[in-house]
């Protein structure tokens, strides 16, 4: 029977670019899609940025952008990663869409007509100096347990404690340094104490749909009193302006939490593809053989498995039908640092030339259907790909397709011998194995099961050895069974591989001159089939190349005179990118709504004026500005504030730690300088 699948992963939060954290996920649950559509079925594949919170708000205001702007510039660079590592999702929306705040708001509407929203009064800290309520990463202090110095406000790094911000020891703001202030402030509440919810979660969560070991952690999250009763904590959906969210319906100034909204994404991003598609997507949805699946990070458990299916079943909703929970990445053993060149940057492995089925491979071999830490080991890394991929598998076709394109003019034996039909049916016969392996999420049990069978194809070779037989008279009918069935095998071999291996596998379909594989197709002869020539398919790892992965950034230079430490060194080429230009500050002014930034109006010689911000009003004023020569970066790409357009950067000076020694420097030639003369 055909399955209906809606698949997703876990929306990457939108303050930063990918990490192979995010790449191990998206090629398990790419893996998996791409099994299933081999197999026939409808799949819909989707992901979006999470882009709201706090955090995203104040990364903004650091970079002088509006918080979309923000988004904007990291959401940009998703694609190339995804493309590098052969990651194909149907749809990559945001939580900042229009879909998302529509469909967010509809459900806390829902739930609110179902009586499980409340309002309470709550006390929290506030920063008087930022004007905002603090979220608990925005809280420093001592851990009250063990006294450990400068910890968050929700647990202790140090002795594993967790508390409330409140019960911090001389707590401060991370923000600004500022001593925080309690003051109250309504919230809301989605009541998951509610009978309803209690009864419908524990039901849920015990079903089959969780794997044991998360079905058991969440059961410890139901307490039970002396009376047997079970009961949840309610949940806080609310934040307080300023807030970079969605403004919760008839309550101005209040936002939802962002992870509230986040899963919402889920759908709101398989609505934007189905409005494209012209597909009803409540009635899409409303359908019973739909089956919604969501691939996760155990760090995100609780939202997944208590928030957001009482979201979805009490605003009348499709409750999700698997939550697949992974473990973390290590390296050798130890959490990833990039400072200690324990960290793998995704991008840095794509531009160090590293082939990305070689980590596609790697990582599903070591992935199974528990939720365990899964190590990237270098010297294991080279072993595996290096033996399986190109010993065993590659090795099958090198060792046939030469004889078979210059002694038969790449065509088939179709008679293949006894032992050969005998291994081919020996290959087809674990088809079954392999794809319930696959679909089990047990990707080390199913390319073990295929080395396995290389193996075989491998003794085959070495009994028969091609290669003798190609010099010795009237044997061209055993070279050419042989060789099929080596082809044969090989091809048998790679439908087993295409679902972590997609990019090879097409490679393998123009070589064979056979149009894209489906799972069924193992089961199938190619016959009389012409191959095409045989161009090799995959290199052996370089250690040296993956050595140079694991180097670790550049020690800091020695502090310059001004205390500041030198920037990495670059060359002429590097420099001469750069187009500083002279410019006359023909008009400075302040900016309405911001307390750092002037508005500078510059002639640079060009024949018309730009409009530059510049985070210099807290030093310098407007009237000391006006009419004075300065530098300016000329070639600077327009950059979109929220108070406008950026056309350039002026150059100033300051102290490494502006808190201790204050003061910009703006930069001024010496007279006899005039706009537009270029600084070399």
């Amino acid at each position: 029977m055909t399955r209906k699948l809606f698949v997703t992963t876990a929306l990457p939060y939108a303050n930063a670019a990918f990490h192979v954290g995010h790449m191990m996920e998206y090629i398990q649950a790419d893996t998996w899609v791409r099994l299933q559509r081999m197999l026939g079925h409808e799949v819909h594949f989707v992901c979006a940025d999470d882009a709201h919170g706090a955090a995203i708000m104040i990364a903004a205001e650091k970079a002088g952008l509006t918080p979309q702007a923000f988004v904007a510039g990291i959401a940009g660079d998703r694609q190339k990663y995804l493309d590098g590592f052969h990651i194909h999702f149907d749809n990559w929306h945001s939580t900042d869409g229009p879909e998302n705040h529509a469909l967010a708001r509809n459900i806390y509407l829902a739930l609110r007509r179902n009586e499980l929203i409340e309002v309470r009064e709550v006390e929290q800290f506030y920063d008087p100096q930022k004007g905002m309520f603090l979220a608990d990463r925005f809280i420093k202090g001592e851990c009250p347990n063990c006294g450990a110095q400068d910890q968050y406000g929700d647990n202790c790094e140090v002795c594993g404690a967790v508390y409330a911000p409140t019960d911090l020891k001389n707590p401060v703001s991370a923000l600004t340094g500022a001593t925080p202030i309690l003051r109250s402030s309504e919230h809301f509440f989605f009541k998951l104490s509610d009978p309803r919810c209690v009864e419908f979660l524990e039901a849920w969560t015990q079903d089959g749909r969780l794997q044991p070991e998360v079905a058991n952690k969440v059961r410890e999250w139901f307490k039970r009193d002396d009376d047997g009763k079970v009961s949840l904590g309610d949940w806080d959906i609310s934040r307080d302006a300023p807030y970079f969210g969605i403004e919760i319906p008839d309550a101005p100034g209040k936002y939802f939490y962002v992870w509230l909204d986040a899963p919402v994404g889920y759908l709101a991003s398989l609505q934007n593809l189905f409005h494209r598609l012209g597909i009803d997507m409540e009635a899409y949805l409303a359908d019973p053989a739909v089956e919604q699946v969501h691939f996760i990070g155990k760090d995100i458990v609780t939202f997944h498995t208590l928030f957001w299916p009482a979201m979805l079943k009490f605003s009348g909703r499709k409750v999700p039908d698997h939550i697949y929970v992974h473990g973390h990445l290590t390296v050798s053993g130890a959490k990833m640092s990039k400072s200690r060149g324990t960290g793998i940057s995704p991008l840095k492995y794509l531009e160090l030339g590293l082939n990305p089925e070689w980590l596609r491979y790697y990582i599903c071999a070591k992935l199974n259907a528990r939720v365990e830490d899964l190590d990237f080991n270098p010297d294991d890394f080279v072993a595996r790909v290096n033996s399986d991929l190109v010993g065993k598998y590659i090795n099958i076709a090198s060792r046939a397709a030469g004889f078979l394109h210059k002694r038969f003019a790449g065509k088939l034996s179709a008679d293949l011998g006894v032992e050969g039909r005998v291994l081919l049916d020996g290959l087809r016969a674990h088809s079954a194995t392999v794809c319930t392996h696959l679909d089990e999420r047990e990707y080390g049990k199913a390319l073990r099961e295929v080395m396995l069978l290389a193996d075989r194809v491998n003794g085959y070779v070495d009994r028969h050895k091609p290669w003798e037989l190609a010099r010795q008279p009237g044997m061209d009918a055993a070279l050419h069974d042989v060789c099929s069935v080596c082809i044969e095998a090989f091809r048998v071999l790679t439908i087993y591989l295409k679902p972590v291996l997609p990019a090879l596998a097409a490679q393998v379909e123009a070589f064979l001159k056979v149009p894209p594989m489906q799972w069924a197709d193992a089961q199938r002869s190619l016959g009389h089939h012409v191959i095409g020539e045989y161009k090799h398919l995959m290199q052996r790892v370089d250690p040296k190349q993956l050595e140079a992965l694991f180097e670790p950034p550049p020690a800091p230079a020695a502090p310059a005179p001004g205390g500041e430490a030198l920037a990495p060194e670059i060359g002429i080429g590097d420099f001469t990118k750069v187009d500083l230009r002279i410019a006359k500050i023909v008009k400075a002014e302040a900016v309405e709504g911001s307390t750092k930034l002037l508005r500078l109006t510059l002639d640079a010689g060009e024949g018309r004026l730009r409009n530059v911000f510049s985070g210099i009003a807290m030093n310098v004023a407007p009237e000391q500005l006006t009419g004075k020569l300065t530098v300016m970066v000329a070639n600077l790409a327009p950059r979109k504030m929220k108070f406008g357009v950026s056309e350039g950067m002026v150059l100033a000076a300051s102290h490494a730690d502006e808190k201790a020694q204050p003061g910009v420097f703006v930069l001024e030639p010496f007279p006899g300088a005039v706009p537009g003369l270029r600084v070399r």
